[in-house]
Protein backbone atom coordinates (compact mmCIF):
# COMPACT_ATOMS: atom_id res chain seq x y z
CA UNK A 1 0.00 0.00 0.00
CA UNK A 2 2.80 2.34 0.32
CA UNK A 3 3.18 2.90 -3.36
CA UNK A 4 -0.58 3.49 -3.89
CA UNK A 5 -0.07 6.76 -1.16
CA UNK A 6 2.77 7.65 -2.48
CA UNK A 7 0.78 7.62 -6.13
CA UNK A 8 -1.80 9.23 -4.38
CA UNK A 9 0.38 12.41 -3.08
CA UNK A 10 2.01 12.69 -6.25
CA UNK A 11 -1.58 13.40 -8.15
CA UNK A 12 -2.87 15.76 -5.17
CA UNK A 13 0.21 17.86 -6.15
CA UNK A 14 -0.40 17.20 -10.03
CA UNK A 15 -4.15 18.41 -9.46
CA UNK A 16 -3.57 21.56 -7.48
CA UNK A 17 -0.19 22.45 -9.69
CA UNK A 18 -2.76 22.24 -12.85
CA UNK A 19 -5.50 24.79 -11.36
CA UNK A 20 -2.65 27.19 -11.13
CA UNK A 21 -1.41 27.09 -14.36
CA UNK A 22 -4.71 27.24 -15.87
CA UNK A 23 -5.84 30.50 -14.45
CA UNK A 24 -2.02 32.41 -15.27
CA UNK A 25 -2.82 30.64 -19.26
CA UNK A 26 -6.21 32.47 -19.16
CA UNK A 27 -4.77 35.75 -18.05
CA UNK A 28 -2.53 35.40 -20.73
CA UNK A 29 -5.09 34.69 -23.60
CA UNK A 30 -7.34 37.84 -22.47
CA UNK A 31 -4.00 39.69 -22.41
CA UNK A 32 -3.01 39.25 -25.62
CA UNK A 33 -6.18 37.58 -27.88
CA UNK A 34 -3.86 34.57 -28.94
CA UNK A 35 -5.53 31.58 -30.48
CA UNK A 36 -1.90 29.85 -29.76
CA UNK A 37 -2.25 30.61 -26.07
CA UNK A 38 -5.89 29.76 -26.06
CA UNK A 39 -4.83 26.47 -27.49
CA UNK A 40 -2.64 26.19 -23.87
CA UNK A 41 -5.38 27.58 -22.29
CA UNK A 42 -8.03 25.09 -23.35
CA UNK A 43 -5.12 22.12 -22.82
CA UNK A 44 -4.44 23.44 -19.12
CA UNK A 45 -8.76 22.86 -18.51
CA UNK A 46 -7.86 19.19 -19.67
CA UNK A 47 -5.21 19.00 -17.38
CA UNK A 48 -7.42 20.06 -14.42
CA UNK A 49 -10.00 17.53 -15.12
CA UNK A 50 -7.80 14.76 -15.55
CA UNK A 51 -5.56 15.47 -12.78
CA UNK A 52 -8.98 15.28 -10.50
CA UNK A 53 -10.09 12.37 -12.16
CA UNK A 54 -6.13 10.43 -12.28
CA UNK A 55 -6.34 11.52 -8.40
CA UNK A 56 -9.79 9.68 -8.09
CA UNK A 57 -8.06 6.78 -9.68
CA UNK A 58 -5.48 6.38 -7.46
CA UNK A 59 -7.95 6.82 -4.62
CA UNK A 60 -9.55 3.89 -6.04
CA UNK A 61 -6.43 1.69 -6.85
CA UNK A 62 -5.02 2.46 -3.56
CA UNK A 63 -8.18 0.94 -1.99
CA UNK A 64 -7.29 -2.66 -0.48
CA UNK A 65 -9.11 -5.86 -2.58
CA UNK A 66 -12.83 -6.85 -1.27
CA UNK A 67 -14.91 -10.19 -2.21
CA UNK A 68 -16.17 -7.71 -5.33
CA UNK A 69 -12.73 -6.69 -5.89
CA UNK A 70 -10.14 -10.04 -5.04
CA UNK A 71 -7.44 -8.50 -7.87
CA UNK A 72 -7.73 -5.38 -5.79
CA UNK A 73 -8.94 -1.88 -7.46
CA UNK A 74 -5.98 -1.26 -9.46
CA UNK A 75 -7.80 -1.07 -13.12
CA UNK A 76 -8.97 2.10 -12.13
CA UNK A 77 -6.18 3.65 -13.16
CA UNK A 78 -6.48 1.95 -16.81
CA UNK A 79 -9.72 3.72 -16.79
CA UNK A 80 -8.44 6.92 -15.97
CA UNK A 81 -5.85 7.06 -18.76
CA UNK A 82 -7.93 6.11 -21.09
CA UNK A 83 -10.50 9.18 -20.21
CA UNK A 84 -7.50 11.52 -19.77
CA UNK A 85 -6.48 10.17 -23.49
CA UNK A 86 -9.62 10.75 -24.87
CA UNK A 87 -9.97 14.25 -23.25
CA UNK A 88 -6.65 15.43 -24.40
CA UNK A 89 -7.80 14.27 -28.11
CA UNK A 90 -10.99 16.03 -28.21
CA UNK A 91 -9.04 19.35 -26.63
CA UNK A 92 -6.69 18.88 -29.76
CA UNK A 93 -9.61 18.87 -32.32
CA UNK A 94 -10.99 22.00 -30.50
CA UNK A 95 -7.90 23.39 -30.69
CA UNK A 96 -7.57 22.67 -34.70
CA UNK A 97 -11.00 24.38 -34.99
CA UNK A 98 -10.62 27.12 -33.37
CA UNK A 99 -6.79 27.73 -34.92
CA UNK A 100 -8.43 27.28 -38.81
CA UNK A 101 -11.10 29.97 -37.54
CA UNK A 102 -9.02 32.42 -36.52
CA UNK A 103 -6.74 32.27 -39.58
CA UNK A 104 -10.03 32.60 -41.77
CA UNK A 105 -10.92 35.58 -39.49
CA UNK A 106 -7.66 37.03 -37.93
CA UNK A 107 -8.09 38.64 -34.86
CA UNK A 108 -5.78 41.86 -33.28
CA UNK A 109 -3.35 40.67 -31.14
CA UNK A 110 -2.01 42.92 -28.17
CA UNK A 111 0.20 42.53 -25.04
CA UNK A 112 2.53 39.43 -27.31
CA UNK A 113 5.58 40.25 -24.36
CA UNK A 114 3.46 39.56 -21.44
CA UNK A 115 1.57 36.74 -22.82
CA UNK A 116 4.97 35.02 -23.79
CA UNK A 117 6.63 35.74 -19.94
CA UNK A 118 3.21 33.86 -18.58
CA UNK A 119 3.42 30.87 -20.54
CA UNK A 120 7.10 30.53 -20.13
CA UNK A 121 6.83 30.44 -16.52
CA UNK A 122 4.10 27.13 -16.84
CA UNK A 123 6.07 25.55 -19.36
CA UNK A 124 8.94 25.51 -16.89
CA UNK A 125 6.80 24.41 -13.96
CA UNK A 126 4.92 22.31 -16.37
CA UNK A 127 7.89 20.18 -17.17
CA UNK A 128 9.19 20.09 -13.58
CA UNK A 129 5.92 18.54 -12.35
CA UNK A 130 5.68 16.02 -15.07
CA UNK A 131 9.45 15.15 -14.95
CA UNK A 132 8.83 13.85 -11.15
CA UNK A 133 5.02 12.50 -12.27
CA UNK A 134 6.65 10.35 -14.85
CA UNK A 135 9.48 9.38 -12.79
CA UNK A 136 7.27 8.06 -9.76
CA UNK A 137 5.15 6.17 -11.87
CA UNK A 138 7.31 4.19 -13.93
CA UNK A 139 8.76 3.71 -10.50
CA UNK A 140 5.40 2.33 -9.22
CA UNK A 141 4.80 1.11 -12.34
CA UNK A 142 1.03 3.19 -12.44
CA UNK A 143 -0.65 3.73 -15.50
CA UNK A 144 -2.64 6.82 -14.20
CA UNK A 145 0.90 8.64 -13.21
CA UNK A 146 2.51 7.85 -16.31
CA UNK A 147 -0.58 9.49 -18.13
CA UNK A 148 0.09 12.55 -16.08
CA UNK A 149 3.54 12.76 -16.20
CA UNK A 150 3.18 12.16 -20.31
CA UNK A 151 0.42 14.62 -20.72
CA UNK A 152 2.51 17.53 -18.58
CA UNK A 153 5.70 16.86 -20.81
CA UNK A 154 3.54 17.54 -23.80
CA UNK A 155 1.58 20.11 -22.37
CA UNK A 156 5.58 21.73 -22.13
CA UNK A 157 6.52 21.19 -25.39
CA UNK A 158 3.59 22.34 -26.75
CA UNK A 159 4.20 25.53 -24.77
CA UNK A 160 7.66 26.05 -25.94
CA UNK A 161 6.21 25.66 -29.60
CA UNK A 162 3.86 28.27 -28.75
CA UNK A 163 6.40 30.45 -27.37
CA UNK A 164 8.78 30.35 -30.25
CA UNK A 165 5.78 30.87 -32.77
CA UNK A 166 5.09 33.95 -30.58
CA UNK A 167 8.35 35.32 -30.80
CA UNK A 168 8.41 35.29 -34.72
CA UNK A 169 5.42 36.99 -34.52
CA UNK A 170 6.12 39.48 -32.41
CA UNK A 171 9.37 40.25 -34.62
CA UNK A 172 7.60 39.92 -37.63
CA UNK A 173 4.42 40.84 -37.49
CA UNK A 174 2.61 37.67 -39.22
CA UNK A 175 -0.06 37.01 -37.45
CA UNK A 176 -1.36 33.98 -39.29
CA UNK A 177 1.68 32.60 -37.69
CA UNK A 178 -0.34 32.40 -34.11
CA UNK A 179 -2.88 30.28 -36.02
CA UNK A 180 -0.63 28.59 -37.95
CA UNK A 181 1.22 27.54 -34.56
CA UNK A 182 -1.94 26.62 -32.97
CA UNK A 183 -3.19 24.22 -35.95
CA UNK A 184 0.77 22.39 -35.79
CA UNK A 185 0.22 21.46 -31.99
CA UNK A 186 -3.12 20.83 -32.20
CA UNK A 187 -2.35 17.71 -34.38
CA UNK A 188 0.79 16.67 -31.92
CA UNK A 189 -2.22 16.93 -29.00
CA UNK A 190 -4.56 14.47 -30.84
CA UNK A 191 -1.71 12.05 -32.20
CA UNK A 192 -0.35 11.77 -27.94
CA UNK A 193 -4.09 11.54 -27.02
CA UNK A 194 -4.48 8.59 -28.93
CA UNK A 195 -1.23 6.73 -27.67
CA UNK A 196 -2.83 7.13 -24.54
CA UNK A 197 -6.00 6.06 -24.89
CA UNK A 198 -4.47 2.70 -27.29
CA UNK A 199 -2.11 2.11 -23.58
CA UNK A 200 -5.14 1.99 -21.35
CA UNK A 201 -6.91 -0.21 -23.62
CA UNK A 202 -4.02 -2.47 -23.84
CA UNK A 203 -4.10 -2.62 -19.87
CA UNK A 204 -7.82 -3.28 -19.51
CA UNK A 205 -7.60 -5.87 -21.86
CA UNK A 206 -4.74 -7.55 -20.53
CA UNK A 207 -2.49 -7.00 -23.41
CA UNK A 208 0.67 -8.82 -22.71
CA UNK A 209 3.44 -5.95 -21.69
CA UNK A 210 6.48 -7.40 -23.50
CA UNK A 211 9.34 -5.03 -22.44
CA UNK A 212 8.24 -6.14 -19.21
CA UNK A 213 7.93 -9.70 -20.16
CA UNK A 214 11.39 -9.20 -21.50
CA UNK A 215 13.24 -7.76 -18.44
CA UNK A 216 11.99 -10.38 -16.21
CA UNK A 217 13.31 -13.06 -18.90
CA UNK A 218 16.22 -11.92 -18.55
CA UNK A 219 16.71 -11.46 -15.16
CA UNK A 220 15.60 -15.03 -14.66
CA UNK A 221 18.11 -16.60 -17.06
CA UNK A 222 20.96 -14.81 -15.03
CA UNK A 223 19.93 -15.44 -11.66
CA UNK A 224 18.80 -19.18 -12.39
CA UNK A 225 19.51 -21.86 -9.84
CA UNK A 226 20.14 -25.31 -10.09
CA UNK A 227 16.76 -26.37 -8.72
CA UNK A 228 14.97 -24.71 -11.46
CA UNK A 229 14.75 -27.12 -13.93
CA UNK A 230 12.04 -25.72 -16.93
CA UNK A 231 9.75 -22.52 -16.70
CA UNK A 232 6.40 -22.29 -18.75
CA UNK A 233 2.81 -21.19 -18.77
CA UNK A 234 4.83 -17.45 -17.48
CA UNK A 235 2.56 -14.82 -17.55
CA UNK A 236 2.25 -10.94 -15.56
CA UNK A 237 -0.92 -8.96 -15.80
CA UNK A 238 -1.02 -5.21 -14.47
CA UNK A 239 -3.20 -4.01 -12.35
CA UNK A 240 -2.61 -0.66 -11.69
CA UNK A 241 0.94 -0.73 -9.67
CA UNK A 242 0.72 -4.17 -8.65
CA UNK A 243 2.20 -6.85 -11.08
CA UNK A 244 0.65 -10.43 -10.78
CA UNK A 245 2.47 -13.01 -11.77
CA UNK A 246 1.95 -16.70 -12.23
CA UNK A 247 3.79 -19.50 -13.82
CA UNK A 248 4.47 -23.43 -13.86
CA UNK A 249 8.06 -24.16 -11.96
CA UNK A 250 9.68 -27.46 -12.89
CA UNK A 251 11.81 -28.60 -9.46
CA UNK A 252 13.35 -31.94 -8.56
CA UNK A 253 10.42 -34.40 -8.33
CA UNK A 254 12.05 -35.48 -4.98
CA UNK A 255 12.08 -32.28 -3.27
CA UNK A 256 9.72 -31.75 -0.14
CA UNK A 257 6.79 -29.11 0.11
CA UNK A 258 9.27 -27.03 2.43
CA UNK A 259 11.88 -27.55 0.00
CA UNK A 260 9.84 -27.08 -3.45
CA UNK A 261 8.41 -24.05 -1.37
CA UNK A 262 12.21 -22.35 -0.64
CA UNK A 263 12.37 -22.54 -4.35
CA UNK A 264 9.53 -20.59 -5.24
CA UNK A 265 10.24 -17.80 -2.58
CA UNK A 266 13.61 -17.43 -4.03
CA UNK A 267 12.23 -16.95 -7.55
CA UNK A 268 9.56 -14.33 -5.50
CA UNK A 269 12.57 -12.55 -3.93
CA UNK A 270 14.65 -12.11 -6.90
CA UNK A 271 11.65 -10.78 -9.03
CA UNK A 272 10.42 -8.48 -6.01
CA UNK A 273 14.04 -6.81 -6.03
CA UNK A 274 14.19 -5.80 -9.66
CA UNK A 275 10.35 -4.43 -9.63
CA UNK A 276 9.31 -3.93 -5.78
CA UNK A 277 7.29 -5.35 -3.37
CA UNK A 278 3.98 -4.62 -5.25
CA UNK A 279 4.06 -7.92 -6.83
CA UNK A 280 2.11 -10.95 -6.09
CA UNK A 281 3.42 -14.45 -7.27
CA UNK A 282 1.53 -17.33 -7.82
CA UNK A 283 3.51 -20.46 -9.01
CA UNK A 284 2.43 -23.71 -9.62
CA UNK A 285 5.33 -26.18 -9.39
CA UNK A 286 5.99 -29.11 -10.82
CA UNK A 287 8.05 -32.56 -10.57
CA UNK A 288 10.70 -33.46 -13.15
CA UNK A 289 10.07 -36.28 -15.44
CA UNK A 290 12.55 -38.78 -16.85
CA UNK A 291 13.04 -36.42 -19.91
CA UNK A 292 14.01 -33.56 -18.23
CA UNK A 293 17.37 -34.66 -16.73
CA UNK A 294 18.68 -33.45 -20.84
CA UNK A 295 17.75 -30.29 -20.09
CA UNK A 296 19.17 -30.70 -16.44
CA UNK A 297 22.32 -29.57 -14.96
CA UNK A 298 21.80 -30.00 -11.36
CA UNK A 299 25.10 -32.14 -10.51
CA UNK A 300 25.37 -35.59 -8.83
CA UNK A 301 21.60 -36.02 -8.86
CA UNK A 302 21.04 -39.67 -7.89
CA UNK A 303 17.53 -40.20 -9.64
CA UNK A 304 18.94 -39.17 -13.01
CA UNK A 305 17.82 -41.09 -15.43
CA UNK A 306 19.33 -39.72 -18.47
CA UNK A 307 22.51 -38.04 -19.04
CA UNK A 308 22.61 -33.84 -19.09
CA UNK A 309 22.50 -32.86 -22.63
CA UNK A 310 21.68 -28.90 -22.97
CA UNK A 311 20.08 -26.32 -21.06
CA UNK A 312 17.48 -24.17 -22.63
CA UNK A 313 18.12 -20.83 -22.38
CA UNK A 314 14.28 -19.18 -21.62
CA UNK A 315 12.73 -16.57 -23.97
CA UNK A 316 9.82 -14.70 -24.41
CA UNK A 317 8.21 -17.09 -26.55
CA UNK A 318 9.12 -20.46 -24.87
CA UNK A 319 8.31 -19.44 -21.75
CA UNK A 320 4.80 -18.73 -22.24
CA UNK A 321 4.11 -22.25 -23.68
CA UNK A 322 1.57 -24.23 -21.61
CA UNK A 323 3.98 -27.39 -21.62
CA UNK A 324 7.31 -28.13 -20.32
CA UNK A 325 10.07 -28.14 -22.23
CA UNK A 326 11.82 -31.40 -23.61
CA UNK A 327 14.54 -31.60 -26.11
CA UNK A 328 13.86 -33.28 -30.00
Amino acid sequence: MKTERQNLSVQKWVAAVSVILLLIKFIAYYSTHSVSILTDALESIVNVVAGFIGLYSLYVAAKPRDMDHPYGHGKAEFISAAIEGTMIGTAGAIILYKAIQHLVNPVELQKIDLGMLLVSATAVINFMVGYFCLRTGRKNNSAALIASGKHLQTDTWSTAGIIVGLALLYFTGYTWIDSAVACVFGAIIIFTGYRIVRHSIAGIMDEADMKLLGKVVEILNANRRENWIDLHNFRVIKYGSVLHVDCHLTVPWYLNVHEAHNEIDALAALIKKEFGESLELFVHSDGCLPFSCRICKKPDCKERKNNFEKQIRWTLENISKNKKHELN
